[in-house]
């Protein structure tokens, strides 16, 4: 008998690769026997991410086009059929060896090879779109998908509606119910006296434009029962350390990175974030309010639409990026309006999907049986 072999391929960034682990993850609690490969491009993350998952993967080759115009955009541009048709090739060789029951792709440059040879190859692929704006890798697989999960509706202007499957995003299993964690949350995070907490997430990297924006309004906390907890990415932890080491601001923790980030959601009032599609998917999952930064630096300006799925239901509030200097103006007011802070709250909740890695592990099952 055959073992039930799978091959996860994509990635290029954390939105892309947690989701794709998740899925990993689900199929191995369902067949504990299963073998899963990941497939993804050389130089990306998921060549570091994978492995210390506890996974095997392989790497193409393989590149995206370049939009900006410069000197090695234009290069690295000339030298994109000969990589795709390398990477063609490998893909092609990786899914006949490993002969996968199921070949998914998460988005991504490696997704692109990985799946087209698994359909000349008559294997079924399946597609996890995670944003409210499909890419393009993902619009070119889904002609030859036979099943594709999205994490948002009205997603038929972009694939065929009979081949959707509204799932949601798979999340960190350890923030599906916070209930317990309260309590442990806030001595972590040391907060007393029934302090309002706002949780500023910019990313491991950090977001540049949001730290600006907070520092010039800093004043508008100083000596109000609020805490602020303030991921502000390594690149700009020492200088915003620095910054608050000066001005003596006693009720904001900046931190280069939250290792619990369970605990912060938990102890959270309030979120301001990016509007990424795993941030969102979040944020809905532990039903709380959000303001919410669009990147003006992402494809398709995907973020922004991510953003409006919420803003249009009433379960989050947009701030543009270039107007970060009223993201503590705006957490405030929500703050010091119970009703319209109860009901943003609420409506998000409502979008959450807590299931999302199960029912896409189902969709997976459902084809190969």
């Amino acid at each position: 008998m055959k073992a039930y072999k799978v091959i996860i391929s994509g990635g290029g960034t954390g939105g892309h690769i947690f989701p794709a682990l998740a899925i990993a993850n689900g199929i191995i609690e369902k067949k504990p026997e299963a073998e899963i490969l990941f497939v993804g491009a050389k130089g990306r993350m998921e060549m570091e991410k994978v492995p210390k998952a506890g996974f095997n993967i392989v790497g193409l080759d393989v590149v995206g086009i370049q939009r900006s115009i410069s000197i090695a955009s234009i290069i690295m541009n000339l030298k994109f059929p000969f990589l795709l048709i390398k990477s063609l090739t490998k893909a092609k060789q990786i899914v006949k060896n490993f002969n996968p029951n199921i070949v998914i792709g998460v988005g991504g440059y490696a997704s692109g090879p990985t799946l087209r040879m698994a359909n000349k190859l008559n294997i079924p692929t399946l597609i996890q779109e995670q944003n409210s704006f499909a890419g393009l890798t993902n619009k070119w697989l889904s002609k030859n998908a036979s099943k594709i999960c999205v994490a948002y509706s009205k997603m038929d202007k972009f694939f065929s509606k009979e081949k959707i499957i509204v799932t949601g995003n798979p999340v960190r299993k350890d923030i599906i119910d916070l209930r317990t964690k309260k309590k442990e949350a806030l001595a972590y995070f040391k907060i007393f006296n029934n302090e309002k907490v706002i949780l500023i997430l910019g990313g491991s990297l950090g977001a540049k434009s949001i730290n600006e924006g907070l520092l010039k309004s800093l004043e508008l906390i100083k000596d109000k029962p609020v805490k602020l907890i303030w991921q502000v990415g390594k690149r700009y932890f020492s200088s915003i350390s620095e910054s608050l080491k000066k001005s003596e601001f006693a009720n904001v923790t900046a931190t280069a990175f939250i290792n619990r980030m369970d605990l912060a959601y938990a102890a959270s009032d309030i979120i301001v974030s990016r509007a990424g599609a795993l941030s969102i998917s979040e944020i809905t999952l532990v039903g709380k309010a959000s303001i919410l930064v669009p990147s003006p630096n992402v494809s398709e300006d995907h973020q922004t639409k991510n953003a409006m799925a919420l803003v249009e239901n009433k379960a989050a509030i947009l701030v543009k990026d270039s107007s970060t200097e009223r993201l503590l103006e705006k957490a405030l007011y929500l703050l010091s309006s119970e009703k319209e802070y109860a009901m943003i709250a609420k409506n998000a909740k409502l979008l959450g999907k807590p299931n999302a890695t199960e029912d896409i592990v189902k969709q997976v099952f459902k084809l190969t049986n």
